[in-house]
């Protein structure tokens, strides 16, 4: 079994100019063409069994429009799985999560640099820790985003989120999961204030040679894994910004993990978490 854990799709008639208004020529070129046909293809290719789909509200008043897509997914294809979205400033915050909790949803995607507003954040607290109370897990962009000069979710602050949220609701599910290694361009801070406490850290964008904003070694993946707990990391591209097929077959030659580990992260952790939320 096979999760990517990390992907978008957009609905067919905005794909195209969603991702050309995304993407970030030279290095940053779409490897599907951002709809839900493109990633079926792009799986059966990779020999990926499950994605799960990551929405991002950019706006408040996004949601409606948004969820309405996101359960077209999750009603009409086994192999895909989509989150919710939300943003801060979206009104009645508590009665939003409910409905996607009701309606079968086992997560939301944020982004901070999208929304200009630090995870640490008032506003980000009260979604993350009403989420931990639902059972929904959380999926956070993480470091720099190639966009914008502003570190909306730094690992430091990252940190300070899972403090202020154990304490808000201490019998929670551990809910948080931080993209991109913990986070793109920071992995010493990754590993300062992230490595080894009881949240979930994706590997998408990790791999220099397949994105081009990464700066970390294998050496420095393999590290980070194993310092974290490799029971805790989950496989990842951030399709389409990466090639789902060339991840499988980078990860699947990443020296220093067993076998039994890349089985971990490439399904087996997903598969234990999906189920248990």
């Amino acid at each position: 079994m096979i999760i990517d854990f990390h992907t978008h799709v957009f609905p067919d008639r905005i794909a195209k100019r969603t991702l050309t208004a995304l993407q970030d020529p030279p290095y940053v070129v779409p490897y599907t063409d951002g709809t839900i046909s493109g990633i079926l293809d792009s799986m059966q290719k990779a020999g990926i069994d499950k994605s799960v789909i990551l929405p991002v509200n950019t706006r408040p008043g996004q949601f409606d429009t948004i969820t309405k897509f996101a359960k077209h997914i999750n009603d009409t294809y086994d192999n895909l799985i989509s989150f919710g979205g939300i943003h801060p400033d979206d009104e009645d915050i508590e009665g939003k999560l409910r409905y996607l909790k009701d309606n079968g949803f086992q997560g939301i995607k944020l982004h901070p640099d999208y929304t200009e507003t630090f995870i640490d954040d008032e506003r980000y607290i009260r979604i993350i820790a009403e989420a931990r109370r639902l059972g929904l897990l959380v999926m956070t962009h993480s470091g720099k985003d190639p966009e914008y000069e502003i570190i909306h979710c730094p690992p430091k602050k990252g940190a300070l989120v899972l403090d202020r949220i154990e304490a808000l609701v201490p019998d929670g599910k551990p809910n948080m999961i931080f993209a991109h290694l913990g986070g793109n361009y920071q992995l010493d801070d990754v590993e300062q204030y992230l490595v080894g406490r009881d949240c979930y850290i994706d590997i998408s964008c990790s791999f220099r040679d397949l994105w081009h904003h990464s700066t970390a070694t294998d050496e420095d993946i393999v590290r980070v894994i194993r310092n974290h707990g490799s029971d805790k990391m989950l496989f990842a591209t951030d399709s389409p910004w990466n090639d789902q097929k060339a991840t499988v077959e980078r990860f699947k030659t990443l020296d220093g993990l067993s076998d039994t580990e890349k089985e971990m992260i490439l399904g087996k952790n997903a598969e234990r978490l999906l189920s248990s939320h």
